[in-house]
């Protein structure tokens, strides 16, 4: 390998692996040049770098082809960014949960597919799988949450086809739906997450702040609700020591910032059961995958719960994917889609360094976060697209950006950019 390829590796993999922005990766290396014996003859610009990283997710998005071995398409839409979405296809081998026992990696995924649009709804998503899947080839089963839109997408698409593909309903998604559900409605819920928000003002910012509540988030509240429920237990503990505290200790200023606390002892109590129970059985799957062992032990957590529509959901969702199961593998069964949302969230973290973030063809950089980046790997896909075919594919695939609409409303307006007459 030369070393201009070198110095090109090492630059790709200070922004995937180090997550360094674009424009420190000059400033590392000069680092490195003045304070080390790493010999480089040139540093690159940040500019380069740029390119050198979405070259290669354009390269490894070329390289993708039918495989011969079984394997699971896992899909979503990313975040908004602008007025954009982008759609994307990830591909894990059916035998990855078994190999790594553990729950999955980036390193254990490839990006077979992105396609960026500003009009979603199910027509359009099932057209974007049909030309991902006729590139990539069929999978043997999808993993998706339970957006309606993807839903609909995913079963117009599945309605075209001669074998029936089957479809499996992310476990974290179904069961914070069902949490919602049972919970988000009643009186006692809304009472209990009043006082948790009412508590979390009065405490940060004092000595009581490590005492603070979860964040109650806005949106997908309910996927991450054990951790509230496991802060509402503990909370309990501590405020049901009998008798009076000492004036301005610290027991005495949690009681004053968590007035009548204690008197939704039972309703906390059976919230955090539901939701400590709902938390294993997710993690079980999660890092196992879903076989008749897996099966067995998420069935038997089940019947500790009340009867309710949390209970309902669980043994239905369980006997309805264990014959998924049973049906198209002898290996664990993956049946979470965390690994997409992992990679939106790598993907979201780097673009939003970006004065203007957009979905441009920054959305290369999706495919170039997944799979095991090293210098094997990489030189191939780097000699599979050049910088004229970077450019000519972000005319063809994103016919707009912010920034472009911004200068050609400029232009047309006669609003020139300072120091250009």
């Amino acid at each position: 390998m030369s070393e201009t390829q070198q110095t090109r590796t090492l630059c790709v993999l200070l922004v995937l692996q180090a997550v360094v922005s674009y424009r420190s990766v000059p400033r590392i290396l000069n680092l490195f040049r003045a304070k080390t014996p790493l010999s480089l003859n040139w540093t690159p610009h940040f500019t380069s770098v740029i390119n050198w990283t979405l070259r290669l997710g354009l390269g490894k998005l070329k390289q993708v082809q039918p495989i011969s071995q079984s394997w699971i398409a896992i899909i979503d839409h990313s975040i908004d960014i602008g007025t954009k979405k982008a759609l994307v296809v990830l591909r894990v081998g059916m035998d990855a949960l078994s190999l790594a026992s553990k729950a999955i990696t980036l390193k254990d995924c490839e990006c077979i597919g992105i396609k960026v649009s500003e009009t979603v709804n199910g027509n359009t998503i099932a057209l974007e799988l049909e030309s991902i899947f006729n590139h990539a080839g069929m999978p043997d089963a999808i993993v998706k949450d339970c957006d309606y839109t993807l839903q609909k997408g995913v079963r117009l698409w599945s309605e075209k086809q001669e074998v029936s593909i089957p479809i499996i309903e992310d476990i974290g998604h179904v069961m914070a739906n069902a949490l919602k559900s049972q919970f988000e409605g009643t009186s006692t819920y809304k009472c209990f997450t009043s006082m948790v928000s009412q508590c979390a003002k009065r405490l940060r910012q004092t000595e009581l702040a490590f005492l603070t509540p979860p964040k109650l988030r806005t949106k997908g509240r309910f996927l991450g609700i054990s951790k509230l429920g496991k802060w509402g237990d503990k909370m309990i503990e501590v405020l049901a020591v009998k008798g009076r505290a000492k004036k301005e200790s610290l027991l005495a200023r949690l009681r004053q910032a968590l007035p009548g606390f204690t008197q939704l002892k039972p309703f906390i109590m059976r919230f955090a059961n539901q939701a400590k129970i709902v938390s294993r059985v997710m993690e079980i799957l999660k890092n196992q995958g879903l076989n008749k062992t897996t099966y067995q032990q998420c069935y038997q957590l089940s019947e500790q719960l009340p009867n309710s529509k949390v209970k309902n959901r669980m043994q239905t969702w369980l006997q309805q994917h264990i014959k998924i199961q049973q049906q198209i593998t002898s290996k664990p069964l993956m049946v979470s889609s965390d690994i997409i949302e992992s990679l939106f969230g790598r993907f979201k973290h780097i673009i939003e360094r970006s004065p203007q973030a957009d979905m441009n063809r920054t959305t290369l950089l999706i495919p170039a976060l997944c799979g095991n980046p090293d210098e094997n790997m990489m030189t191939p896909a780097l000699n599979q697209a050049s910088h004229k075919e970077l450019k000519n594919g972000e005319k063809e695939n994103i016919p707009y950006t912010m920034r472009k609409k911004r200068q050609a409303f400029l232009a047309n307006n006669g609003i020139q950019k300072p120091g250009k007459q």
